[in-house]
């Protein structure tokens, strides 16, 4: 692929290149048709080439394209009015940026200049990108060590482990982060209980709960905010992935008592706020509140879940199934990289947790003959697997 030359090897690669895209289907230059399971890393929330995206994107490319946060706009002010809408409640500040990792690193100054605490306590398998601030609050080694020193005063605690959050979190303590289902370290859902002991713990220590629902967010598990599945409320909630319908975005939700200690010039973004990314930002919301995509999430994924504990009953080479609405992971006895290549041969796009677990991401507008046929492919596939090891 001649992209390699110049892109440098950064990414894991498959051999597909990828020309169009619909709901929650991709063609290649050669027209074949894939199920696309992985959806950018869940960035295709709402589909691709949703139509409410594309008539927002067409009809801000009229107006203007650029407009700084220095001046007013009212397409900016539009978004900022629909997503406080579903916002959590008393979140109703907004630093809107530009990815998921900014996100983080607003939600960084922010939590240690109100709090005015340095030490920050994050969550053993968790990812929250990145750059230097954001990769010092994910804890996998091999992302870590190439960059230490990374930024100092954080500990990680086990995930789903209260008593363990206890031993670390004390008065010196700025923030908590955690990502309400984990994502990147194989679709984690905490223990009943843990998110809403988590927030009390915060409270009684004047610490910070930030909640990364990057991945989770937005319809993703079947309520607009995976935290809603456990009734509990952050003080920042950092946001991007598909919020902007694939178009750039990232957001910082903030409580207005803790925006208001940030002075003018503190923290900025030349590109945050974008008009074209605000004009699909609202085109998205509303495809996500108008046109059933979050019960689709929540019925889709039961339909899912449901299929591969199936294929988990007959074949025993999974080890566990686990998520909610259409965030999934499928935990395997091997590691699946034959099994996505595999898949991308039979049209489906799958995409992987660490070594061994598959990850489920489709677009929110996947439809029930799609989760069938995606549970026939991943049947063959398995199957091949288990006589390919036996033979």
């Amino acid at each position: 692929m001649s992209e390699d030359q110049y892109l440098g090897n950064l990414y894991q690669r498959f051999p597909v290149t990828i020309e169009k895209g619909l709901g929650s289907h991709v063609w290649d230059t050669d027209n074949n048709d894939y199920i696309d399971c992985m959806g950018g890393y869940g960035v295709a929330l709402v589909g691709h080439r949703n139509e409410r995206v594309v008539n927002a994107i067409k009809s801000q490319i009229d107006k203007v394209i650029t407009v700084h946060s220095s001046y007013y706009n009212k397409t900016r002010e539009e978004f900022l009015q629909a997503l406080i809408a579903v916002a959590p409640p008393g979140l109703s500040q907004v630093h809107l940026n530009n990815s998921g990792s900014e996100s983080i690193e607003a939600a960084i100054k922010f939590a240690r200049k109100f709090t005015g605490k340095k030490k920050m306590v994050a969550m053993k398998g968790s990812y929250h990108g990145k750059s230097m601030g954001a990769l010092s609050l994910t804890f996998n080694p091999k992302y870590r060590e190439p960059f230490q020193p990374l930024v100092e005063k954080v500990l990680f605690s086990p995930y789903g482990d209260i008593d363990g959050l206890r031993t670390v979190v004390d008065k010196d303590t700025a923030f908590v982060i955690l990502e309400p289902i984990q994502g990147e370290s194989g679709i984690h859902v905490p223990p009943e209980g843990f998110l809403q002991d988590v927030r009390k713990l915060c409270d009684e220590n004047d610490s910070l709960l930030v909640f990364d629902e990057i991945q989770s967010g937005l319809g993703r598990t079947g309520r607009m905010w995976a935290s809603e599945h456990w009734k509990t409320i952050p003080d920042i909630m950092c946001l991007a992935k598909g919020i902007a319908g694939g178009v750039p975005m990232g957001v910082t939700l903030v409580r207005p008592d803790i925006l208001s200690v940030m002075k003018k010039g503190e923290h900025s973004s030349t590109f945050g706020g974008n008009p074209l990314a605000c004009a699909a930002g609202t085109a998205t919301l509303h495809a996500l509140t108008q046109d059933g995509l979050i019960d689709n999430a929540k019925n889709m994924g039961q339909k899912l879940l449901n299929g591969l504990e199936d294929l988990k009953s007959k074949h025993k080479i999974i080890r566990e199934v686990r998520g909610k609405g259409l965030m999934i992971g499928a935990e395997l006895k091997f590691e699946v990289k034959d099994i996505l290549m595999e898949g991308i041969k039979k049209g489906l796009l799958l995409l992987y947790s660490g070594r061994n677990i598959l990850r489920f991401l489709p677009p929110l507008v996947i439809s029930e003959e799609d989760i069938v046929k995606t549970l026939q492919i991943l049947d063959e596939l398995l199957t091949n697997e288990e006589n390919r090891r036996n033979a």
